[in-house]
């Protein structure tokens, strides 16, 4: 179907240079071409102008990015509530809309910019044509709609697709996928973007899922569904809704999209932040997992970079900036380069090695009176003008070295899928207008007892490869991805058999498991080995880290700073953000980065057996970053300044 829908056969010389390449995994065959920041750039719905396409993406070059995601939003005239002066544009997924996105394209290509877009019109994926039987459900309410009510469109609305249905999907995906397939098949290639999830998940539900779930556990839910599943006695029930609901979403939804990206000559980029899914599996199955920031807090980054990691993805964006100082926006145009700054540098310091402005507003020529609510400003009239360019250069200086090599880990700590998917709710005081449920992993951290070893994030999908998989070097580790780990740190309430099964076996192969307290078997019915494999377990596993550890941790101290290391052949990376970085939560104090102080950390950096003691002085706003080579040599990398010459001088 699909290659009737994006006449692929007739495309297959140039989509398979480009699979060959991206399968290469490179540097220079990445799916950016450089380190360079991208913004993400707000297209109001009006007569686009090619010659204002160009102005901007010239000023954008200048200032040091490297490409940009065009988002299709609402007309102006919307955020005063007006229905009645339509705005003209050019018509929705037109021929004429169609011939603009490609001038882009093409015109960004002769800079030597990226371009990616988002898949559709605002957030999530809908539009006017989706049909009820094709739009997002709710258990119980069969007149439910959730609408898309600030789209291109605007005044009119569209209903959102149901994204456990994956024929549905691909109905939208056809219409979308083919007026951007001129402009996707232009140049270089482009990734399509997903936001984060923004689809109501309390009681989802999707046509056949009742039987569908019988088939699958054996019982059937609707009743439980029927007296509120996220009831507390309904905890083995929730966790089997949740396994179910995360399988259609991945499988209908994440893995499809992947697959539409390759088919347009592309590829996937996104964020599954906030979808109900088993979250390591779900940024697993896109071509660049994406986190946020700051509406996630900035060590959320890890989950993104460990899925990653675990699935040889080699870049990991972040949409950066977003509400900086809270919701939806405040200080609009004051925005401090200090600020920014230190939130850079805690992404940084979870792995992140692709900046995504947040961003960028459509204007006309030599104007720059557009703003877009719930961001820092990016134009000609901001305060941050003046320092774009340099904090650019510092940014991609940052990212080129965090894209060297691969992560360094010997260490996989075991997300806690089951205790977010039964725990059902967060507390109250955790929740936000947008954000209620554990399943999120908003809030998860890793204990600081290990985090001198940069361990990973890992699931139950992943510890499954790393038995059946290749060993790692002597028999020590095992293999999963780009990480090679030696001991799994363990520290849930709750447990599935698959992964109890799992770990049972890696600590019969010689891995170390710490296992920090006994878990209960996730689910409604349980299985009778589960209580002797757990005994097996127990027996095998260390309950203190100290006994389980693979050896020293990479990076020793009191009161460590941020940081994230990346080994390239036999030298070893290690980026620190400043020690002011771990205080940056949502939202950031106007002016929190400023400071007059030298901060000092003494650490111990342990390689190939060798403890070498280094002495971290942070200048205000400085992060720092050490090249380690494998005989203990250690130098301190100079990074460009942030700031244009005269704020520099200044401080």
């Amino acid at each position: 179907m699909k290659s009737h829908l994006f006449s692929f056969f007739f495309r297959l010389s140039s989509l398979a240079l480009f699979l060959l390449l991206f399968s290469c995994q490179e540097p220079s065959t990445l799916p950016y071409s450089s380190a360079k920041p991208l913004t993400r750039w707000w297209w109001f719905a009006s007569e686009i102008q090619k010659e204002d396409i160009a102005s901007q993406l010239d000023w954008l070059k200048a200032q040091g990015f490297g490409g940009v995601e065009v988002a299709w939003v609402y007309p102006l005239n919307r955020m005063k509530g007006d229905t009645v002066n339509i705005t003209p544009r050019q018509r929705w997924l037109s021929r004429e809309w169609t011939d603009v996105v490609q001038y882009c394209k093409q015109y960004a290509d002769s800079l030597g910019l990226s371009v990616d877009f988002t898949f559709g019109s605002l957030w999530p994926f809908g539009d006017e044509l989706v049909t009820p039987g094709e739009s997002t459900k709710e258990f119980g309410d069969s007149g439910f709609r959730q609408w898309i009510r600030a789209s291109w469109d605007y005044p009119e609305k569209g209903l959102v697709i149901d994204h456990l249905n994956k024929n549905a999907f691909e109905t939208y995906a056809a219409r979308t996928g083919k007026a951007l397939e001129p402009a996707m098949q232009t140049g270089n290639p482009s990734g399509i973007f997903v936001d984060s999830w923004e689809v109501e998940t309390k009681n989802l539900w999707t046509t056949g899922f009742d039987s569908l779930f019988k088939s699958r556990s054996g019982y059937d839910i609707t009743p439980y569904m029927e007296q509120d599943i996220l009831s507390p006695q309904f905890e083995g029930q929730r966790y089997d809704y949740m396994k179910l609901l995360s399988e259609l979403v991945i499988s209908n939804f994440y893995k499809p999209f992947t697959t539409t990206a390759h088919d347009l000559g592309g590829f996937s980029r996104g964020q599954c932040s906030g979808s109900p899914t088993d979250i390591i599996s779900a940024y697993a199955s896109l071509d660049v997992p994406e986190s946020e920031a700051m509406l996630y807090e900035p060590y959320f980054t890890r989950i993104v970079s460990s899925a990653a990691a675990l699935s040889e993805r080699k870049i990991i964006s972040a949409e950066t900036f977003t509400c900086l100082y809270g919701w939806p926006r405040e200080h609009m145009r004051q925005e401090k380069v200090t600020d920014l700054k230190l939130v850079a540098d805690a992404l940084f310091a979870h792995g992140l090695n692709q900046i995504i402005w947040h961003g960028t507003p459509y204007n006309t020529n030599g104007s720059d009176s557009v703003s877009f609510y719930a961001t820092v400003h990016v134009g000609k009239a901001g305060a941050l003008s003046g320092d774009l360019k340099p904090f650019n250069h510092y940014m991609t200086a940052v990212s080129e070295y965090m894209r060297k090599g691969i992560p360094c880990s010997g260490v996989a700590i075991y997300v806690p899928t089951e205790d977010a998917w039964i725990a059902g709710e967060m507390p109250k005081e955790k929740q936000l207008p947008w954000a209620w449920g554990e399943y999120e992993m908003r809030y998860l951290e890793v204990p600081e007892e290990i985090r001198g070893y940069q361990p990973m994030w890992i699931n139950g999908k992943f510890l499954k490869e790393g038995v059946e998989g290749e060993r790692g070097k002597g028999g020590e580790g095992m293999r999963v991805g780009d990480c090679e780990f030696r001991s799994v740190y363990v520290d849930v309430k709750w447990l599935d058999i698959e992964a109890l099964r799992s770990l049972t076996e890696l600590a019969e192969s010689g891995i170390n498991i710490c296992l920090k307290r006994l878990p209960e078997e996730a689910g409604y019915f349980k299985h009778p080995e589960f209580g002797t494999l757990r005994n097996k377990l127990q027996s095998l596993a260390f309950t203190e880290w100290t006994e389980a550890a693979p050896g020293k941790a990479l990076v020793e101290g009191s009161d460590v700073p941020w940081f994230w290391a990346r080994q390239d052949g036999n030298t070893r990376y290690i980026f620190f953000a400043h020690p002011l970085a771990r205080e940056f939560k949502y939202p950031v104090k106007y002016g929190q980065a400023d400071t007059d102080q030298v901060m000092i950390r003494k650490i111990t950096v342990n390689v190939n057996e060798r403890s070498i003691p280094v002495t971290l002085e942070f200048k205000p706003y400085q992060s720092l970053l050490l090249e380690v080579k494998s005989n203990g040599k250690i130098r301190f990398i100079d990074l460009p300044d942030f700031r244009s010459p005269g704020a520099a001088a200044a401080n």
